[in-house]
Order: C-alpha cells, then structure tokens, then sequence
C-alpha cells in the first residue's frame, strides 16, 4: 500500500510533471486537471486518481496528434 495520502498538493504533481508553478495552476484553472480547494487559505489538492486518469488523457491525446500528423 502506498504512503501517499488519497489527495496531493500541487507542489507535488509539479514535481510529477516536470512543470512549473504557473503550469500547475493553469491545468487546474483551464479544469484540464480536476482539483479541488480545502481549507481557509483556499489550497489545492489533486486525487492520485485523477492525476492518473490525466496522464492516461494525455498520451491518448498525444496518440491522436501524433497518428493525425502522421497521416498528413
């Protein structure tokens, strides 16, 4: 069983990702990446399960780029 908690904060799917602050928040923002908010200073934590089902969104999405360039 993992030591990981059922939800992360952003620095760690920064950390995941290789991205930035910036990017992290834009993801969350644009709601490409479903977080939600918690306590009184309104910060964010993503599910492992969603960041999962991110990345699993992401390389279809990139299978799909990369097979329509292809066929170009």
């Amino acid at each position: 069983m993992s030591d990981l908690p059922k939800f992360v904060p952003l620095e760690y799917i920064m950390a995941e990702l290789s991205i930035s602050k910036q990017q992290a928040y834009a993801l969350v923002r644009s709601r490409v990446l479903r977080a939600i908010q918690v306590g009184g200073r309104g910060q964010w934590r993503v599910s492992l399960e969603e960041l999962d089902a991110y990345i699993d969104r992401s390389y279809e999405e990139t299978a799909r780029f990369i097979h329509q360039d292809s066929n170009s």
